[in-house]
């Protein structure tokens, strides 16, 4: 048997909301890695969130609660400077749509020029999940849809205490 230095990965992103297809990609990274850390970001730039980030820990580390080795961390520098810390040489993320593969792409190109000894891995969405997007549960919460099944029954029940009759003329996006 050789010894090995155990194989880390992050999967950084904002999970507001986690939904059930981050939950599929982190158990399948974690089937692959030895340590799996979720960087759950602090402040995104590009987006503005619904949760708190102590709400999304919460909910994350609720979620995957049985699955023990992957650990949750919040961030607020670069994500190759939280892979560093980390000690993780491979960044997982998961992709849905060509959409997801545009913007995916433009990330791996800059974070492998500022880091080009980290790797990105993409895990291909789990079909029943490739059309969950947290912007998409959102969207049908708000109005008081039904989003059990695409997220976990504790994040279905807090949009159920946000929105108990749903937001008339609410918003398609959080930009409008």
């Amino acid at each position: 048997m050789t010894d090995r230095e155990p194989l880390v990965a992050i999967n950084p992103g904002t999970f507001d909301p986690v939904t059930l297809g981050h939950v599929d990609v982190i158990r399948r990274a974690a089937a692959i890695f030895d340590t799996v850390v979720v960087g759950v970001v602090r402040d995104p730039q590009h987006k503005q969130t619904t949760f708190t980030v102590e709400e999304r820990v919460s909910y994350v580390e609720h979620a995957l609660a049985e699955v023990p080795n992957v650990v949750v961390d919040v961030f607020s520098e670069l994500v190759v400077d939280f892979a560093r810390r980390h000690g993780a040489r491979t960044m997982v993320k998961g992709l849905r749509v060509i959409a997801d593969f545009e913007w995916e792409f433009q990330m791996n190109r800059l974070n492998h020029r500022l880091a080009p000894e980290i790797e990105t891995m993409y895990v291909m969405s789990s079909p029943e999940y490739a059309f969950v997007s947290s912007s998409g549960v959102k969207e049908i919460a708000s109005f008081g849809g039904d989003v059990e099944g695409l997220v976990t029954d504790e994040v279905a029940a807090r949009f159920r205490e946000l929105y108990p009759n749903g937001r008339p003329g609410a918003p398609l996006s959080p930009q409008e």
